[in-house]
């Protein structure tokens, strides 16, 4: 079961990323995967809304061991887990010992986990469809798909999914206002210790007047690699200019430290 461990969370649907040549397109859902290390076996909780707003749910005991076992369902009878790695494994549905749906999931390098739904239809017909989740913070059983074991409408999953999808607006909105705040907090440090390096530099140059607060200032180096500080701009020092580099136009800001200006 070490290999089941990246799989074990609560994953939602991205609906936009799916491929369904069977059955409804889902708007929302989720898909959970726990685990039994005694056991070996997985619980697998799924559960979807289609656009219409029906509400279904599906969840199934599988023994991992790699053979098949008897599952308690009305569409299929047995399963069959197979870990393939950490990252790869599928789950096959049988009826009557033959394989109908074939469940692959596959943990994709952005971390997203992509589930590749292979079966045939209740005519005979072979499809495919493919789903992509990303991991989410909340613990709540709730999962997606549109194909799997016995389904069932539930009208207290359609609550629960409304609630669940008002909180993560609602957080989600939360935590980008906090992100933006601590992108400009971040980009305030990163003001501030720009100018700190380079009042740094400035207090340790060569000064011979007292710079008044919001002057322009020029800074220069030497030869030596010594700095100095003049009022006077690169343009008018002429061909007895006393310095070998420009360095940059400063100013003197109220809290005594420099900032570069253009």
């Amino acid at each position: 079961m070490i290999k089941a461990y990246n799989f074990l969370a609560s994953w939602q649907l991205f609906p936009e990323k799916g491929n369904y040549n069977y059955g409804n397109r889902p708007k929302s859902g989720t898909y959970r995967i726990e685990a039994d290390k005694e056991k070996k076996e997985l619980t697998i909780h799924h559960n979807w809304v289609t656009l219409e707003n029906q509400a279904f749910a599906a969840e199934y005991r599988i023994i991992a061991d790699g053979e098949i076992h008897p599952l308690e369902n009305e569409v299929m009878d047995s399963a069959c887990v197979c870990f393939i790695d950490s990252i790869q494994f599928e789950i096959n549905f049988l009826k009557d010992k033959q394989i109908i749906l074939t469940v692959k999931h596959d943990i994709l390098p952005n971390g997203y986990l992509q589930l590749t739904n292979t079966g045939l239809t209740a005519e005979g017909n072979s499809f495919t469809n493919l789903e992509v989740y990303h991991k989410q913070m909340s613990v709540l059983p709730y999962a997606a798909s549109v194909s799997g074991a016995i389904i069932k409408p539930t009208e207290e999953g359609m609550i629960r999914h409304k609630a669940l999808t008002a909180m993560e607006e609602q957080t989600n909105m939360q935590l980008d206002q906090i992100r933006k705040q601590i992108e400009l907090l971040a980009l305030q440090a990163q003001e501030i210790q720009k100018r700190k390096e380079l009042s740094l530099m400035i207090y340790k140059a060569k000064l011979n007047f007292q710079p008044v607060i919001g002057q322009v200032y020029h800074l220069y180096e030497k030869k030596d690699e010594s700095i100095f500080i003049s009022m006077i701009s690169p343009q008018e020092w002429g061909r007895s200019a006393p310095y070998e580099r420009f360095v940059a136009k400063v100013k003197l800001l109220a809290d005594h430290t420099w900032t570069e200006v253009e």
